[in-house]
């Protein structure tokens, strides 16, 4: 049977291509396919323990078994595109203006709205950083971005989450995402904002690559968690 692999971050510069067709046993699972292209690049090896997968856009365990014509996305740990419609959940390449980002969440019944900011800075494990840069399976990232949402308002009584995230390059100093969530009380917003940012940075699909002084890398691409099947959290 054919499937269509997919690769992104530490894994796309490795094998110089961001996507392939390949021929594998009927049967085949996520993780025999991992095995099988670790025997052709043993360089992947060591990425083995942290590599998460994804058929046809959603999260699968290793023992997943694949159909033919299925899409596999081979996903590196997540560091914690165009512009789409949704005013909600977006990935955007242009600089995130974090004023309409809490005004989509506006809504007369609520008395307190949360936004998070999270900026590029300037130093990172000792290092001086000059910029940051980031990748997206933007298709997958905004599924989960609005998995998110939906968990917040399930777990908490808010009335509207939104999170935008930017791609490509991003100066030191400017907002590389954005959160906000309005709710009828502080706690409620404060909370699920919180919990928003942590679970976006676990299993949202984009990638940080930090460039500093000296050299490059990307930020938890050899070790991290790696998702093994279920539901995420």
């Amino acid at each position: 049977m054919i499937i269509h692999l997919r690769y992104f971050a530490s894994l796309r510069e490795r094998l110089k291509t961001s996507a392939a067709t390949r021929e594998v046993p009927a049967g085949s699972s996520a993780g025999a396919v991992w095995s099988a292209l670790c025997a052709d690049h043993p360089e992947l090896e060591p990425m083995s323990a942290s590599v998460s997968f994804a058929v046809n856009r959603e999260y699968v365990g290793r023992e997943h078994v694949l159909a033919d014509g299925d899409e596999l996305a081979l996903i590196p740990p997540v560091s914690g595109g165009a512009p789409v419609d949704d005013p909600l959940f977006r990935i955007v390449s242009d600089p995130i203006d974090a004023a309409a980002v809490t005004a989509a969440v506006a809504d007369p019944a609520t008395g307190a709205t949360c936004t998070f900011i999270g900026t590029t800075r300037d130093h990172n494990d000792g290092r001086q950083v000059t910029t940051l840069e980031y990748e997206a399976y933007p298709e997958m990232a905004l599924a989960e971005m609005r998995k998110i949402g939906d968990e917040a308002r399930r777990r908490w009584p808010v009335a509207k989450v939104a999170i935008v995230h930017r791609i490509g390059v991003v100066p030191i100093g400017e907002a590389s995402v954005v959160i906000a969530v309005s709710s009828a009380h502080r706690v409620a917003a404060f909370d699920a904002c919180h919990f928003a940012i942590d679970r976006l940075k676990e299993v949202v699909p984009i990638w940080k690559k930090e460039h500093f002084d000296g050299g490059e890398v990307w930020i938890g691409s050899q070790t991290g968690k790696r998702y093994t099947g279920g539901k995420p959290g």
